[in-house]
């Protein structure tokens, strides 16, 4: 994979001990898109799963996420879709 998956992946796995993480580089499906990186890892799909977002509202858990990405939400990653789950959510 490359630098942005591996980023996304340590910084969410640090942040959150997840007991799910599912990391996607969806950015074939937006060639041509605006913020498209030609060669990769400009849109993903992340579903993780931790203890951290129990009692949490769908939009808090994301912020947090957010938050634990904000640098690559700055530069290289344009898009990111994200479910946020507790353990037993589906």
């Amino acid at each position: 994979m490359g630098a942005i998956f591996d980023a996304i992946q340590h910084k969410l796995t640090a942040a959150f001990t997840p007991t799910r993480l599912e990391i996607e580089d969806d950015s074939g499906r937006h060639a041509g898109h605006a913020g498209a990186n030609p060669g990769g890892e400009s849109h993903f799909n992340v579903t993780i799963e931790s203890v951290a977002f129990a009692g949490a509202a769908k939009v808090a858990r994301q912020r947090m996420v957010y938050r634990a990405l904000a640098e690559e939400l700055a530069g290289p990653l344009h898009a990111l879709s994200v479910k946020a789950l507790a353990p037993g959510e589906t």
